[in-house]
């Protein structure tokens, strides 16, 4: 097992406990997972439905075609849509999960929707996504170039056939790019919690809390 792999392996099982005791799930919690895999490349991978206590309850959304998911998580309703605005009403859920998603989504304006749509269908909201000051880029494995213009770090990743990192694939997000996009979605009522590895904030665990519209 990688080093790499076994600080991803660290890092989720710790959102998943900051998950358990900030939501405190129940069985009559009707929860949606934004962003699940349909072709899984590793055991983290859809790591709500893996260890959700009620999957019952579990509402899985994404851009893949759900055939394979749905093989492997039958208990798991899963609909498949086109990246824009969830096919869902307003506050159908209780709680929205959404695992480093969120910088896969395209530009800031799609993040910004993206953040409005979780709200809009949920009751509390939490997201989760690396910092885009970490030293090392933990997408690609990369140290430091990540910090760089855009276009001189995605002219690396070419060059050493990680191409599939670059254009809209990835756009990372600082604490304080969140809390703006969060203000500009009219949220107020949230909390960011800094997940360390280091010394350094590997990431960010968004919770968004109800009464807000």
């Amino acid at each position: 097992m990688s080093l790499a792999y076994r600080v991803s392996k660290y890092n989720r099982e710790r959102k998943w406990k900051i998950f358990l005791k900030e939501i405190d799930p129940k069985p009559e919690m009707s929860v949606l997972d934004v962003g699940y895999s349909a072709n899984e490349m590793s055991e983290t991978d859809n790591f709500i439905e893996k260890f959700y206590p009620y999957p019952q309850m579990l509402t899985a959304l994404g851009l893949e075609d759900p055939a394979n998911f749905r093989k492997m998580y039958p208990q798991v309703e899963c609909l498949q849509y086109d990246g824009t605005r969830f096919p869902f009403e307003d506050q159908s859920f209780d709680v929205c999960w959404s695992n480093a998603v969120i910088e896969h989504v395209g530009t800031r304006e799609q993040q910004l929707n993206f953040i409005r749509e979780t709200k809009r269908v949920a009751k509390r909201v939490f997201f989760t996504t690396p910092n885009r000051y970490f030293p090392v880029e933990v997408h690609t494995r990369t140290p430091l170039l990540h910090l760089m213009p855009k276009s001189v770090f995605e002219s690396y990743l070419r060059f050493i056939g990680k191409g599939w990192a670059t254009g809209s694939y990835m756009n990372l997000l600082s604490s304080g790019e969140i809390k703006t996009l969060l203000q500009e979605a009219n949220i107020t009522e949230f909390e960011i919690i800094k997940n360390r590895l280091m010394g350094f904030s590997l990431d960010f665990v968004v919770i968004i809390n109800s009464g807000e519209n």
